[in-house]
């Protein structure tokens, strides 16, 4: 049960109306973590809409990007954003087998994405500086300064959402993630 203020998105004012109307085109609806967002505090709405579309211009791929939206939610435990990522997920590609995997912690089969996938992980369960050899690991397996920055910002934005729907308690409006 949500514990923030949700307003009913046809009823939002104008500010928070035209971000609604903007993700109801983009998705078809407007998901509850958006909307309990939206609803008090419109310009944080904006903002994380604006760092997925910076994301979506970048060189990580639809599939690394769920990787790391997958694996960061596990270890978050955020209900919602497991249930939300792993319906997005298989749209970008992943089999419902894949989509265990990374939530374990890897892939196998892809080298690459199991990097990243253990990469984001390190980073979001250790304190500190990362070790040279986290980073020497992502880099060895193919991803560059650039790629590696805009994962550090996706596990930033997913880390976000994660929190927001731990602390409200999103009502789910994806299927239960398995």
């Amino acid at each position: 049960m949500n514990r923030l203020a949700t307003i009913n998105v046809a009823d939002a004012p104008e500010e928070s109306a035209a971000l609604f109307a903007a993700i109801k085109k983009a998705v078809g609806k407007v998901p509850n973590a958006y909307a309990a967002i939206g609803s008090s505090a419109p310009n944080v709405l904006a903002h994380v809409l604006q760092t997925g579309a910076v994301l979506k211009q970048g060189e990580l791929s639809a599939l690394e990007l769920e990787a790391i939206n997958l694996a960061v939610s596990e270890a978050s435990q955020c209900d919602y954003c497991l249930a939300a990522h792993s319906m997005t997920g298989k749209m970008a590609g992943f089999t419902a087998e894949q989509i265990q995997q990374v939530r374990k912690g890897g892939l196998e089969g892809n080298a690459k994405i199991d990097a990243l996938v253990k990469f984001a992980l390190t980073l979001v369960t250790t304190s500190n500086t990362l070790s040279a050899e986290a980073v020497a690991n992502v880099k060895a397996a193919g991803y560059s300064d650039r790629q590696i920055l805009e994962a550090i910002l996706a596990i930033s934005a997913i880390l976000f959402t994660n929190m927001v729907n731990r602390v409200n308690d999103t009502v789910l409006d994806f299927p239960k993630a398995a």
